[in-house]
């Protein structure tokens, strides 16, 4: 509510002047309601009734102030909103001569919108306060040493800041000098400091705790992490769920055709049927602010930004009340396995010999082929290999094979392989007679890579070994899961293109309902999609951008571990900004809550109006009623909608 804005417009549509000549609206608001006291009071004491009349018509004016210029603007255009509802009525009062109930309409409707005003901005408070965050200034290092505090907002990537204990990160970068450990609760939720050591990344708003960091800065200000968060969220407050477009759609009509309908309930009676004047022009006023729509129409927007103000909080990203609503309605859930359910570091648990050959040998080779593949798990070969300190030479001719592994050429002129039962069958190898080792190692739920030598004319070709790499599940993930099965998910399924043996042991493990392995990402495209003509509403969580066209076809695609990943951020409808699982379940459960509040919200108000309209048509409900009435179930709305901000993060 600032003073330099013509006009504000609050959440339920009713728009509020403001200038530069009136007072503020808590201002107007008091001397309205005192002046409201005063007439009562001389009108108890006997006083003139000059006097209470001039009491209460400047309640009228100064309360008027925040509701008739709205109201007459929407008069003159014929786009009647409850602004407009409330100007007729009191206006209608005083004709008739009750200008002691015309004073406390106004006064109660202004009030209970400056009300609104203020809790609506309670639940956006949140949003804004990530803002302050951010310093505003930073320790930039120069190429002699020294620091110069300059404006964070003019620091280049490439440059380096200097960030000392207690203080906050300014901008998004990588550590280039010290160790600390670095609050990321503004970020990501988490509540335990996170060690931060050099090559790690830190986010612009975390807060180093203990030592002293120099950074690199790899993204502006305006690019940074938080900034990105902010963005989104403040476009998510903005878009409209399913439930609000459906009220915003019902109070176009419902108003003018209340408006009518008080018309005619106000000229029928008398014209037609003899009724008094004054009877059922006082039934008509009586409806017009009964009718009012505050309630209905503030019944999903408070609640919605509560939402995502909570789950904001707690390091969980929605990007809009659209998606908010579909997690609460989400029956099933996909999930991939790396690194959402498993840590995503991958390390080599044993290797076995099938041959004559050494593990070394099978190691070395194994190596000698990956040294050109990027794979997590082919790195993962490579590092045990340096960590034994093992040399060998780097094949030739690699080519890697999409689901099967990849071949190269050796310094020893054959032609070797590293790779998954599906190449073994296509080289037409067999590994008859280790069986046994090899279904012991996948019941673990360890991924295998079998190595040795493709057939050529002058060899049949052989497999020397197998090298066992496991990925740890998340300590967390079972009850995680738990919690999802808990708060309402009929079905949890896993899909991964590890082979079927892996992903089965891993399910069983975690206890996910089911797992199908040996997937490539179409086929995950194609099981997601049967989901959802099964369950309708599907959630899919994986990494935001190997996933990203199984996340697309869920109804919410769910990234997690966003945090310093634009294309994570950008691609689902929802990031988990850290890598707990057990968020998600958090967030499901808010959902559900948020969907039964808005539900019980836009019952409520419809009931409250439907009742008080009956009344005071009959004639049962004077304006005192009604104000309150509708006063009363707009805050009920609103306190109810705030209880979601006490949400647990």
């Amino acid at each position: 509510m600032t003073e330099e804005h013509s006009e504000n417009t609050t959440s339920c549509g009713c728009e509020h002047t403001h200038s530069d000549k009136l007072p503020s609206e808590p201002v107007l608001v008091g001397v309205s309601g005192l002046l409201v006291s005063l007439g009562f009071i001389t009108m108890w004491l006997g006083a003139p009734p000059w006097v209470e009349i001039l009491a209460f018509a400047a309640a009228t004016l100064a309360g008027g102030a925040l509701v008739f210029p709205s109201g007459w603007k929407a008069l003159r255009s014929l786009k009647l909103n409850m602004n407009a509802l409330m100007t007729v009525a009191v206006a209608g009062a005083w004709i008739i001569g009750e200008g002691a109930e015309g004073s406390v309409v106004v006064f109660l409707f202004a009030l209970s919108e400056w009300l609104e005003s203020v809790s609506a901005e309670r639940a956006r408070k949140s949003i804004r306060n990530l803002l302050s965050l951010a310093p505003e200034t930073a320790l930039l290092k120069s190429d002699d040493g020294t620091t110069e505090e300059v404006e964070a907002s003019g620091v280049k990537v490439g440059e380096t800041v200097v960030v000392r204990s207690g203080q906050r990160v300014p901008l998004d970068g990588v550590v280039v000098s010290g160790d600390s450990s670095v609050n990321q609760a503004p970020i990501t939720g988490e509540s335990v400091p996170v060690d931060k050591a050099v090559g790690d990344e830190v986010y612009a708003g975390t807060i180093n705790c203990e030592g002293v960091l120099e950074i690199e800065v790899t993204k502006v200000a305006s690019d940074s992490t938080l900034s990105r968060i902010i963005h989104l969220v403040e476009e998510a407050e903005q878009s409209r769920a399913p439930t609000q477009r459906f009220v915003d759609r019902f109070a176009a009509i419902y108003t003018p055709l209340v408006f009518v309908f008080s018309i005619l309930t106000a000229l029928l009676p008398p014209l037609l049927f003899g009724g008094e004047w004054f009877t059922w022009v006082y039934r008509a006023l009586a409806l017009l602010v009964i009718a009012c729509p505050c309630a209905l129409v503030l019944a999903t927007p408070v609640s919605i930004v509560s939402g995502l103000t909570a789950l904001v909080r707690g390091g969980v990203l929605v990007k809009g009340g659209i998606h908010l609503e579909a997690i609460g309605k989400i029956r099933a859930l996909a999930v991939d396995k790396t690194g959402t359910i498993t840590e995503g570091k991958p390390k080599v648990i044993a290797i076995h010999s099938l041959s004559e050959a050494t593990d070394e040998d099978v190691l070395k080779l194994a190596a000698a082929i990956d040294t050109h593949s990027e794979h997590p798990i082919a790195r993962t070969v490579i590092d045990e290999a340096k960590n034994r300190g093992l040399s060998y030479t780097p094949s030739t001719e690699y080519e890697s094979l999409t689901g099967r592994g990849a071949r190269a050429h050796l310094d020893n002129g054959r032609s070797a392989f590293v790779g998954n039962y599906k190449l073994l069958e296509e080289a037409g190898l067999s590994v008859e007679g280790h069986e046994a080792i090899l279904s012991g190692i996948e019941s673990r739920g360890l991924s295998l890579a079998l190595v040795g030598y493709l057939p050529t004319d002058d060899s049949p070709g052989e497999v020397l070994g197998v090298i066992s790499i496991g990925d740890a599940i998340r300590p967390d993930a079972r009850d995680a899961l738990d919690r999802l099965h808990a708060v309402g998910i009929d079905k949890i399924i896993m899909l991964s293109g590890d082979n079927q043996r892996t992903v089965d042991a891993i399910a069983k493990e975690a206890g996910i309902d089911e797992a199908v392995g040996d997937l490539l990402p179409e086929d995950k495209v194609a099981r997601v999609r049967e989901l959802v003509a099964k369950y309708q509403h599907v959630g899919m969580i994986g990494d935001g951008v190997n996933d990203a066209p199984a996340l697309a076809i869920a109804t919410v695609g769910i990234a997690m571990g966003a945090i310093g990943s634009d294309t994570a951020i950008e691609t689902a409808d929802m990031a988990l900004m850290n890598d707990d699982l057990g968020k998600l379940a958090g967030a499901m459960e808010l959902g559900r809550r948020t969907l039964a509040i808005i539900r019980f919200n836009v019952a409520f108000a419809l009931s409250i109006k439907a009742v008080f309209l009956v009344l005071a048509f009959l004639g049962v409900a004077n304006l005192w009623m009604a104000i309150l009435a509708d006063t009363g179930a707009t805050l009920l709305v609103i306190a109810n909608s705030l209880r979601l901000l006490r949400s647990e993060k």
